[in-house]
């Protein structure tokens, strides 16, 4: 049976520029050649199943097809090849593409035909293969996996079952509601005890909810009752809090720190001073290996409670080498909103999760459903866009401001900039990102790090793309043109340049999705600030290697950060980058303002298209 739903796939050739087109392998042959030449796989794909085959000896056009798409899949995000969505999928690329001048109709439509009648006869094809039998790809619940992400979603569901099968953690139910009352004080905390009730016997929680609905709150109460609870019976449990990404892990910390003020004395002093780090870090990288780390089930994770915040961002590789190095006696809280973007790499593990527990009688789920974060208009139009309703959307868009009832001020909170190209929407937005700019450049020729740290997260433009004229690239060196045309400064490195860390730097201590501004420093030198405010640290800007400029990023890079007002610029509605996770996660960065700019059309795609992954971990559940 297909454990995915062929409405949401959207399979989308590429159309090739021309014969030196990078996503073409030139020297293809065969069906891999055709369905190159056809858009459906690009070189990388073609390449990998080539060396399979050559590998594993000869197997039939239908099973390098497979195995092709397979290695696509897992590019784009999925841990598996759904044979019955991407026989749709493919099919339907013959109905929408033939009057594309990069594709030759009649090419295409025998090569349409040559798939084959069902997915049944597709599968017994795989089963039947030299790869199948090498163990190079698995077919399972009617999908068809690489080996590597065959054995990793299975570590997966496993090691859950497993910890599910333990008997409860003990609890003092009487201490705990005592806890309740102190740590969450008054009657706007009601689903946040709830959390915590129903977390307190469990060995894993997935802890879900919108921005602003309390879950870093509910996580510092958590951690202080679990503390309370060890109190006179044994150690205090030691604690650990991750995040994906050093920006993500920034974040927890400080939100956590936080809701820990609000305590009295001895819940401080409980929690503590904790520190959050990446899961890289806390795993424990490993030169050899960007997939394996120092700990696993050989070499346990010592910490009793495990909480991991943004698991939206979780890649399923990730999640198993987790559940692989913890100890089964050890709490592990996920936390986060399945809503949002997942991960870049293959999985979308958050999700899945918690489709899988949904039926569940003793489901390890708890939902916080209240957002305090948003004003009416934010918190309206996300859930617009989270649900799906286009009219609605555009509705509360297009809407005036209307008056607060309590301030009596104008709610001007969304702000929508209706543009059709990007030269329309330079014009709407030079003053904002130039006035920015500035503000940066004149903080950081002052030398004042604290200010300047704290300006770079009061405004930020969000992109689809990374490359194109509506991309990241194309915005950064527009900022920096009209930066330079107004204050007349040259070349690469230059006081103000907001920075975004690209990959781990365990020499200076920076993560991938770190964010910094160069500074002018003492003697006239340049250096590159990072942190918090209050506690930044600086480096030579010369020795930050791994960092590229930040007047734009793109929306996958955003998560786990906040700024006051945001920026989303939509590109053409054609892209596939649009959906509604990505509008979702873009305009809920925001705290206070949120300007959405782009083509109507380009919203109601972005609103009507959900992204899709083939994943067999929700079933496995």
């Amino acid at each position: 049976m297909s454990t995915h739903d062929p409405t949401l796939v959207t399979f989308t050739p590429f159309v090739p520029t021309g014969p030196r087109d990078r996503r073409l392998a030139l020297h293809a042959t065969g069906i891999l050649a055709e369905a190159n030449a056809a858009g459906w796989i690009e070189a990388p794909d073609v390449h990998v199943t080539g060396r399979l085959a050559a590998l594993v000896g000869g197997d039939p056009d239908t099973v390098l097809l497979a195995v092709a798409l397979a290695v696509r899949a897992a590019r784009e995000g999925s841990s598996c090849l759904d044979p019955a969505a991407t026989l749709d999928g493919l099919r339907r690329t013959a109905e929408v593409t033939p009057d594309d001048p990069g594709h030759d109709p009649d090419r295409l439509a025998e090569l349409v035909g040559s798939l084959p009648a069902t997915a049944q006869e597709w599968l017994r094809d795989v089963v039947a293969s030299a790869c199948a039998a090498a163990g190079t790809v698995t077919v399972e619940h009617d999908l068809v996996y690489l080996d590597r992400y065959h054995r990793e979603e299975a570590l997966v569901a496993q090691a859950l079952a497993d910890r599910s099968a333990l008997p409860p953690l003990a609890v003092d139910t009487d201490r705990l509601e005592a806890g309740l009352l102190r740590v969450f004080d008054g009657d706007t905390w009601e689903e946040q005890k709830a959390a915590v009730r129903e977390t307190a016997p469990r060995r894993t929680t997935i802890l879900v909810g919108g921005p602003g609905t309390g879950k870093t709150s509910t996580v510092a109460g958590l951690l202080a009752l679990l503390v309370e609870q060890s109190e006179g019976v044994g150690r205090a449990p030691s604690i650990a809090l991750a995040a994906p990404t050093g920006k993500a892990a920034a974040r927890l910390r400080e939100s956590v720190l936080d809701a820990v003020s609000r305590f009295n004395d001895e819940d401080r002093a409980r929690v503590g001073d904790v520190e959050a780090v990446t899961l890289h870090r806390l795993l424990g990288w490993r030169r050899d290996s960007s997939t394996r780390f120092q700990r696993d089930r050989t070499n346990p994770l010592p910490h009793d409670i495990v909480v991991v915040d943004e698991a939206s961002m979780l890649s399923l590789t990730m999640t198993a080498r987790l559940l692989d190095a913890l100890r089964p006696t050890a709490r592990l809280v996920l936390v986060g909103d399945p809503d949002q973007l997942a991960s870049v790499e293959a999985g979308a593990v958050l999700a899945d999760l918690v489709a899988g527990y949904s039926d569940h009688e003793d489901t390890p789920v708890s939902r916080l459903l209240t957002s305090r974060r948003f004003g009416t208009r934010i918190g309206a139009l996300a859930a617009a866009v989270r649900d799906g309703h286009a009219d609605e959307v555009m509705a509360i868009l297009r809407s005036e401001p209307e008056r607060d009832p309590g301030s009596g001020t104008l709610d001007e909170s969304v702000e929508f900039l209706a543009v059709d190209d990007p030269i329309e929407a330079q014009e709407k937005l030079q003053r904002l990102l130039l006035g920015r700019a500035e503000r940066l450049r004149d903080l950081a020729l002052a030398g004042d790090v604290p200010a300047v740290l704290q300006a770079l997260d009061e405004h930020r433009l969000l992109c689809a793309h990374r490359d194109g004229p509506w991309g990241v690239s194309s915005w950064n060196a527009r900022v920096e043109r009209w930066l330079s045309e107004q204050s007349g400064f040259f070349g690469r490195q230059y006081a103000g340049r907001p920075l975004l860390v690209t990959a781990n730097d365990y020499r200076l201590g920076l993560s991938n999705g770190d964010t910094g501004v160069v500074v002018l420093g003492q003697e006239g030198r340049l250096v590159a600030a990072f942190g918090a405010p209050g506690a930044a640290v600086t480096y030579g800007a010369s020795t930050v290697a791994d960092a590229e400029t930040a007047h734009a990023m793109t929306i996958h890079k955003s998560q786990g950060s906040q700024a006051e007002h945001v920026t989303v610029l939509l590109p053409d509605a054609e892209s596939r980058l649009l959906t509604r996770e990505l509008l979702y996660t873009g305009l809920t960065r925001a705290k206070q303002r949120v300007t959405i700019v782009g083509s109507e059309e380009s919203v109601r795609a972005a609103v009507e298209r959900r992204t899709a992954r083939a994943s067999g971990l929700r079933h496995r559940l």
